[in-house]
């Protein structure tokens, strides 16, 4: 087997994480993910004001203490880090490298940016046959730009086994894995539904490894000694993050998420297996990030008595002052009174910027009784806007440490896969499921996915018959007049809806990820 850890999940995420799993076990390759839509987007106007940027800056910080260490133990590094500069982030590698007096061997994969009118960065989603050759030709740090999530491990176990494109069942075992480490803690009870159930109340959750089996399966697990927990419950959590239809696209196989079986394999340890691929679509998915103009918030804090008064004040005062454009009030209640967060969006930085912030702060004496504001004025900053796109599958290029540059070729005859759909356990549609549902949501764009999963079978035929379309958007009003599509995961006891266009100005939870708890909630309160 190869063991494949994780040392982040998001640009921002734990800094000592890398330094954690190289001290905390035994690796042979150790894997870093920072490109969310969001990070596209930063990276994107780094680059703007100087184009030799482009690359998640931190990792060649975290690098400054780690790369000895991997090198000493042997542990190769694989990430996204490269962003929309993989050559530039490989290049200060070597000149870091050189300078802590290491001879490390970096290679990197290119090829992922994507020609689109009005787009700020537009970057295909690539696979992990590049990555692959570049560990085969003895890259000891491979760094990518824009790769799918999960091709950081399936790259690794590519060349470890020496899977071919034919692999499809293998391809897409492991792509399950990456899907799993990808986001780093949440696999291992980070933001997780039962957290009070965690050994250390899910204070610090430690990272995830995947001992990748050459077969496909694997078998998750983490360090020992580091918090929270590897269970059934905390591996669906994950895998229902972030997914639509049980068919997962993916550059090098469709994954049939509907075929995963997870079964216990000891304490800390979940055996990941049976999972089925097929040939992978003819297209790439492409990110494509554009400038959608200026915001900015400033939050009133309103106590005491008329509070809908206040809020009513504030508003036409603000009104008043800069206009009705764009400007947008959440009113949400708390123990003693209510937050009313004002918010603008514009294409003009200086009238959601100053204009804005500093007419707020001018009603701290001319409005309601206890005028309290919770920030001091400040500038506007630029929000994108995410949109996807496909182009047909195409070569792109991994540089290998020599500089030598190798064409990767598409993947043959592409086509759409499919398998047939496993027998569903089937519930009346009068039982409620209780309280014992966990639930992870999150993001991709505008749209919106929930995850829904069971503890026991008895609990999924329940929660299968009874949580419809129509019940769903009957306990989140929100989602009401939206296309909402509804998939179930039977092996993972789950219900997963995908919902369009819930994001688009939504100011709360703009990336859903407190839309799964309220769905708990409301699941609990109508027992």
């Amino acid at each position: 087997m190869i063991r494949i850890g994780n040392a982040s999940g998001f640009y921002g995420d734990r800094f000592s994480a890398w330094r954690e799993m190289l001290d905390g076990g035994q690796l042979d390759v150790l894997t870093g993910d920072y490109l969310a839509e969001l990070t596209m987007l930063i990276l994107g106007r780094d680059r703007l004001k100087d184009p030799s940027l482009g690359y998640a800056r931190t990792f060649l910080r975290q690098m400054e203490d780690c790369l000895g260490t991997a090198a000493d133990r042997g542990v190769r590094i694989v990430t996204n880090a490269g962003g929309l500069n993989p050559a530039g982030l490989a290049a200060a590698l070597t000149a870091l490298a050189d300078r802590l007096g290491l001879r490390t061997r970096i290679g990197y994969v290119t090829g992922d940016a994507v020609d689109h009118p009005g787009a700020l960065v537009a970057n295909a989603y690539l696979g992990a046959f590049g990555i692959a050759s570049c560990l085969t030709a003895g890259a000891d740090v491979v760094v990518t730009g824009r790769v799918t999530d999960a091709s950081l491990v399936v790259g690794p176990a590519i060349a470890h086994f020496g899977w071919d494109r034919a692999d499809l069942d293998a391809l897409a075992g492991a792509t399950v894995a990456g899907h799993i480490l990808e986001c780093g803690a949440q696999a291992t009870g980070g933001n997780f539904s039962f957290f009070t159930e965690l050994p250390d109340g899910g204070r610090r959750p430690g990272f995830p490894v995947a001992e990748v089996h050459a077969d496909g399966s694997s078998v998750i697990t983490k360090h020992p000694g580091t918090g929270g927990a590897v269970t059934v419950d905390t591996v669906t959590a994950q895998l229902v993050y972030e997914v639509g239809a049980p068919a997962y696209l993916g550059p090098d196989v469709v994954t049939h998420l509907d075929t995963v079986t997870l079964t216990p394999d000891g304490p800390d340890r979940v055996r990941v297996s049976g999972v089925r691929g097929t040939p992978p679509p003819p297209t790439l998915k492409v990110g494509v990030n554009t400038i959608g103009g200026y915001r900015n918030a400033m939050t009133f804090v309103l106590g005491g008595l008329d509070i809908d008064a206040k809020a009513a004040l504030v508003r036409t005062q603000l009104e008043d002052a800069v206009g009705k454009d764009g400007l947008e009030f959440v009113l949400t209640r708390t123990e003693d009174g209510a937050l009313l967060l004002a918010h603008i969006r514009d294409g003009d930085p200086k009238r959601a910027g100053r204009r804005f912030s500093a007419a707020a702060v001018e009603l701290a004496l001319a409005s309601y009784p206890g005028c309290t504001l919770t920030t001091p004025p400040g500038d506007a900053t630029p929000y994108g806007a995410f949109t996807s796109a496909t182009v047909p599958q195409c070569p792109h290029l991994a540089i290998h440490p020599d500089g030598t540059a190798v064409a990767i070729p598409p993947p043959p005859k592409c086509k759409e896969g499919s398998l047939p759909m496993q027998n569903p356990i089937t519930g009346g549609p009068s039982l409620h499921p209780g309280r014992g549902v966990g639930a992870r949501s999150g993001d991709k764009g505008s749209d919106a996915n929930v995850g829904v999963w069971a503890r026991s079978d008895h609990a999924y035929a329940a929660l299968r018959g009874w949580l419809t379309t129509e019940r769903f958007t009957q306990l989140l009003p929100e989602t009401a007049g939206l296309d909402v599509e509804r998939y179930e995961l039977p092996n993972l006891r789950a219900v997963n809806f995908v919902v369009r266009g819930l994001l688009a100005g939504n100011l709360v939870d703009p990336q859903a990820k407190g839309l799964g708890e309220r769905l708990r909630a409301r699941i609990a309160e109508s027992a």
